[in-house]
């Protein structure tokens, strides 16, 4: 049975998985790029920057798990863009160039939507105000049979998580402290409903799965 499944959510000891006043000098919020720095020492990472090398192992094996089995993909309007409110115009693509790295349908929730926007490589973003429920409906339909994943931001993972739609749950756990920004944890108590399935540490980062009990 296809699953809603979050991968490789980087997530720092005080529970942020960005950083405060995202802008497009900082997509992930200031400081925010240290939560992503052991995906980028990984020969995945390598290969996405184009470069050579790249460490193999743990944090690698993670990196690449996220994108087996998936048929689309669900984010946040925070995850596609710093812009906020009314579109000004349809001018921002995503922080990915013409050829985004999801390959398929991906669903974008905002509460301003705007005609589709196919890109090369086989992505078309679309913009979507629903329910949890009803966006995961359309994502898996789009994903026909596969597994969906869900990308950030915090918000968009906590309505999922909140609504027990969240299958399977990946943090990175980075050991940093980023003291202000996106939290994940707010409003979701113990995460009933949910358990601890794993837990496997690397050299830079500790590795969590929850898993719907």
């Amino acid at each position: 049975m296809a699953k809603l499944r979050v991968h490789n959510l980087a997530i720092s000891l005080d529970g942020y998985v960005a950083g405060p006043n995202q802008t497009p000098d900082n997509p992930i919020g200031e400081g925010g790029m240290r939560l992503h720095e052991w995906v980028f020492a990984t020969r995945t990472g390598h290969d996405w920057s184009g470069t050579e090398g790249g460490e193999t192992g743990i944090d690698d094996d993670f990196i690449k798990a996220g994108d087996v089995g998936t048929g689309a993909t669900i984010m946040g309007r925070n995850m596609f863009g710093p812009i906020r409110g009314e579109w000004q115009d349809e001018e921002w693509k995503g922080w990915w160039g013409d050829n985004p790295p999801y390959h398929h349908d991906t669903f974008v929730m905002t509460h301003h939507p705007r005609p589709s926007l196919p890109m090369a490589g086989g992505t078309t973003f679309h913009f979507v105000d629903d329910t949890p429920e009803e966006v995961l409906r359309q994502a898996f339909k789009a994903a026909d049979g596969k597994d969906v994943r869900l990308g950030g931001g915090s918000s968009v993972v906590r309505q999922f998580l909140q609504a027990g739609l969240v299958d399977e749950m990946h943090l990175a756990v980075v050991p940093i402290l980023l003291g202000g920004g996106e939290r994940l944890y707010d409003e979701l108590g113990t995460l009933p409903g949910y358990a601890i399935s794993s837990v496997v540490r690397s050299p830079a980062v500790t590795h969590v799965v929850f898993t719907k009990a």
